[in-house]
């Protein structure tokens, strides 16, 4: 009956090689890349419905057969059996992140709820949960398994478990309406965010006089950006106004730089103050989104959501967490006053004795007080920084670590005149994938910076690897007229840090897409983007890229030095605020009662965020409602992951510190890690790189802190 299972599988690929749709048909271009240029809404969504189509055949071929389960023909065609699915739903959801047409987010919206109930279906195929049981519970007769194949066998066997297979009656039926309802919720919520960000209520207008303190290349864009905004209008800027956002490039330095108070105040609040109401508020949402996913936690048997999501992590467990994030707290709190108090202290001596540090000032006054002591402003940085030199180092570290080598490819078609395309090649000079590169913001482009993939390395019986096809998005001012891209540190980190899972999903060497790249758990996949932020403070790394624009020199030695000193400065404030993201998301995860309708959010968040306060809390202005990482992505119950990568990286970095920063030893062990995937636990990958278990003492050491 495998012959049959073959047969029928072969015959959908058939199928799908037929098929008119641009997104599933081969397309004939360099690694089968989409068309981009041929390609629709429509076409995409089309393509998620082919693929479910696609998929229930597959299953059908999988469950009528009347052989004994066996690892090949239950388990591999599972995996197998959502190839095209997955290529429709990662180009889908990757164009409307990062192009933000409203067609694509009205293709993703039609197809969340088909996607939603597909998945139930799945994890509910009571014959195919059967096959899969059974070949778990003889995972150890059957012959000639490896390591991974067993591996596959205890993941799908779990991810199913987990799902609700193990239910029964109207119980899957209640287990299917709650994660439709949840895929709603959680879709609703992240376009909020996103159209949230777009809101023009969003935007503050600026004279010339109100601009002192701005770096001259900051005003720049934001004229630029000015310009744009009125001329969509029919108008021209013939008063010279300036625009400021709540996006990133345009928030971030406004909040440092404006010696205006009261507009860093009411930029602030224009901030911190999103989806709290109107037609994009998420506070109903939010309530909704915490109280389904603790349905979902009781009728699989646990008290919490947290309890259940943490179930397949490194550390297991909600009490472990909070050891972990109150050990955080313990050593950074004294820390973090002092400089909370050293930061007022000098602002004294210019505002008077009676002022008082608010949320607003926090940056402004911190970056000049890092200025005084360390003698460092990060613009002075931004000349060495020219982008396409960056690119090159930034690059030039995977080479200098692994022997990789990038070739910027004009034939491959991108999605976007922004974006560019990659070949990846190893040390042997071997294709090892693709990667696109999109680096300029743009308006309706997601906020932020991400990596994500277009297809999933995967080998199939006879080796062939398919190869991986990634992209980084940023979101860093594009050129103005024909000045150069100069990028700060803190741009320069993003991209090391998304390049570092780019690295991870383009280093893969595993044979089953569920466990490839970076489909390992929530709580190891930072590791690699976070490892990679270590080398910015290493010269003998910046002296391979950071030059000078104009005269090609290095990176003077002693303006490293200062970047060296200054990065420990207020890096207890910078740990306890990823701390209260941490206690906010266990807050809400850890709830063993549904929030009330009447449930007053601003006083939940207050009391989850007491431990770490840093200020009091400003009225209208709260973080669950923006909340995207915990309530739309991914990081439910799973937020302190970002402080637990810290601790992995830092000890990582420690092994590095030890042996050299290029040491090909060190990079070799920790290559290995890069190419497993989720092929092994995790726990076990770490301790063969580094000989122990990590803690925080490297992360401590690296902050300052002991």
């Amino acid at each position: 009956m495998m012959a049959a299972t073959a047969i029928a599988t072969t015959s959908i690929q058939a199928e799908v090689n037929d098929s008119s749709n641009p997104v599933l048909a081969p397309s004939g271009l360099p690694y089968n890349v989409l068309p981009f240029s041929k390609i629709t809404a429509s076409d995409l969504e089309a393509a998620v419905k082919e693929g479910i189509e696609y998929q229930n055949k597959a299953i059908d071929a999988i469950v009528n057969q009347r052989s004994i389960p066996t690892f090949e023909n239950t388990i591999v065609a599972f995996d197998r059996s959502s190839w095209e699915l997955n290529r429709a739903i990662l180009a889908l959801s990757n164009l409307e992140g990062a192009c933000g047409d409203e067609a694509y987010q009205n293709a993703m919206q039609n197809v969340t709820p088909l996607l939603s109930e597909h998945e139930a279906n799945l994890l509910l195929n009571e014959r195919l949960f059967d096959r899969i049981r059974q070949v778990y519970e003889n995972r150890d007769k059957e012959e000639g398994l490896t390591p991974e194949d067993k591996r596959l066998i205890s993941e799908t066997y779990k991810s199913f478990a987990n799902n609700g297979a193990n239910l029964s009656g109207a119980d899957r039926e209640k287990y299917r309406a709650l994660t439709s309802e949840l895929s709603d919720l959680t879709l609703k919520f992240s376009q909020n965010v996103t159209n949230g960000m777009k809101d023009k209520a969003r935007r503050m207008w600026v004279t010339e006089a109100q601009t002192a303190g701005l770096p001259e290349s900051i005003k720049v864009a934001a004229k630029a950006e000015a310009d744009a905004a009125l001329a969509e209008e029919g108008k021209s800027n013939d008063e010279g106004l300036y625009l400021f956002t709540v996006f990133a490039p345009s928030y971030s330095p406004f909040m440092k730089y404006a010696d205006n108070r009261e507009l860093r105040e009411k930029l602030y609040r224009l901030y911190n103050s999103r989806n709290t109401e109107g037609q994009f508020s998420n506070i109903e949402i939010l309530k909704d989104i915490a109280n389904v996913r603790l349905e979902i936690a009781r009728l699989l048997g646990h008290k919490n959501f947290a309890e259940y999501q943490l179930s397949n992590t490194m550390v297991a467990t909600p009490e472990a967490v909070m050891e972990f994030l109150g050990s955080l707290d313990s050593a950074y709190s004294d820390p973090m006053r002092k400089e909370i108090e050293e930061i007022q202290n000098f602002a004294r001596q210019t505002q008077g004795n009676d002022f008082v540090l608010k949320p607003w000032d926090y940056s402004y006054w911190a970056d000049k007080l890092k200025n005084e002591k360390y003698a460092f402003n990060d613009e002075d940085m931004k000349p060495y920084f020219e982008l396409n030199n960056t690119i090159d180092g930034v690059f030039g570290l995977a080479t200098k670590l692994y022997g990789y080598k990038f070739k910027r490819n004009k034939d491959i078609p991108s999605y976007h005149p922004d974006a560019e395309a990659f070949e990846v090649y190893d040390k042997t000079g071997k294709i090892l994938g693709v990667i696109y590169t999109d680096f300029y913001y743009r308006p309706g482009k997601g906020s932020g910076a991400w990596m994500t993939e277009f297809n999933t390395e995967t080998k199939d019986d006879e080796g062939n690897r398919s190869v991986p096809i990634v992209s980084i998005v940023m979101n860093f001012s594009k050129p103005v007229g024909n000045e150069p891209v100069l990028l700060n540190p803190y741009e320069v980190e993003t991209f090391l840090h998304e390049f570092g899972h780019a690295l991870h999903g383009l280093s893969a060497q595993a044979k089953y897409a569920s466990l490839s790249g970076t489909n390992v758990y929530h709580d190891f996949v930072e590791l690699f983007s976070q490892f990679n932020e270590n080398y910015l403070t290493e010269q003998k790394y910046l002296d391979t890229f950071a030059k000078h624009y104009k005269t090609g020199k290095k990176m003077p030695k002693e303006l490293i030095d200062k970047f060296v000193n200054a990065s420990q400065y207020a890096a207890a404030y910078a740990c306890m605020r990823q701390l209260g993201f941490g206690f906010l998301d266990m807050a809400y995860h850890t709830i063993e009662t549904p929030l009330r309708a009447s449930q007053d959010i601003a006083a939940f968040e207050a009391k989850a965020l007491e431990p770490v306060k840093v200020f009091d809390a400003v009225d209208g202005c709260l973080i669950s409602p923006q909340f995207g990482h915990i309530f739309s992505g991914g990081y439910a119950a799973g937020y302190y992951g970002y402080k637990w990568a810290e601790m992995l990286d830092a000890d990582a970095f420690a092994a590095f510190q030890e042996n050299g920063i290029f040491d090909k030893a060190t990079a070799d062990k920790f290559h290995k890690m890069l190419e497993a995937g989720g092929t092994v636990d995790p726990m076990e990958l770490y301790i063969e790189f580094r000989g122990k278990k990590p803690t925080i003492d490297a992360l401590l050491h690296r902050d300052g802190i002991k």
